[in-house]
């Protein structure tokens, strides 16, 4: 990792809104920081933060991957270190160029239930491209799989992404822990999603971590996530985009 990149990482139980809110914060750097280089990286094999930021992914990290594999298991004897170094000229191929930033999608894993190749690849990869650049957004997966197996170990923002509800605050309580024995970061705090009034939030039990933002439930942005609209479409004083502005100033990211 660069000493200036700014490595934000989103994560949090399924279906709290984690990669609409990924997307407003790339969105937010980008208008922000025009100056910057900013990377949004997709490391969820959903792969949703795309549709969110309106790009359209043809090559992805695992299909690098998969030809990577394909060499060696076609006779190929090349070393540890040139199938790596080929790798990486490749990874450049697959990042999407757009206005005012650049995006990556990982993939799938090679099969159902296995993540080891694939993230041990993507820690390889999350490496090479911060060096790249000031502002990396990472959307994880749900749940605590990646930085289980410290795919991100070294990343300077913490953003954990919770409902309302029991089960979301557990998880990212659980994501702390995790994270407090395997993750390198610098800061951390939790954005309280799609909650139905801003009363609820001082009964939400998060650990005692910083809430940086609570941002009611937005009937707007269902519409466009039901649509697979893009998040740059929303308007200024749109819940999720007012939210996440709160929480990057609070971090000091804008």
């Amino acid at each position: 990792m660069s000493d200036t990149a700014q490595i934000i990482t989103v994560a949090g139980k399924g279906g709290v809104g984690k990669t609409s809110l990924a997307a407003t914060l790339v969105r937010l750097l980008v208008e922000a920081h025009p100056d910057k280089k900013i990377l949004a990286i997709d490391a969820d094999p959903a792969v949703g933060l795309s549709t969110a930021l309106g790009i359209d992914v043809t090559t992805t990290i695992d299909d690098i991957r998969k030809e990577v594999v394909a060499t060696v298991e076609g006779g190929d004897t090349k070393s540890a270190m040139e199938l790596l170094s080929e790798a990486r000229y490749r990874i450049f191929d697959a990042l999407v160029e757009t206005d005012g930033f650049s995006f990556i999608a990982i993939g799938r894993p090679e099969s159902a239930g296995c993540y080891c190749k694939i993230n041990q690849y993507l820690k390889e990869v999350i490496s090479i491209l911060s060096e790249n650049f000031d502002y990396v957004v990472i959307d994880g997966e749900a749940g605590i799989e990646q930085i289980n197996r410290r795919v991100m170990e070294k990343v300077t923002h913490l953003l954990l992404i919770t409902d309302s509800s029991k089960k979301g605050c557990q998880v990212i309580q659980t994501i702390k822990k995790v994270a407090d024995e395997l993750v390198m970061y610098k800061e951390v705090g939790v954005i309280a999603n799609r909650i139905p009034s801003a009363d609820v939030v001082q009964f939400m039990d998060v650990g005692g971590l910083p809430v940086l933002a609570a941002i009611p439930s937005d009937n707007n942005l269902a519409e466009f996530d039901l649509k697979g609209e893009n998040v740059f479409y929303l308007p200024a004083d749109a819940a999720i985009v007012q939210g996440a502005r709160e929480a990057l100033k609070k971090i000091n990211l804008i």
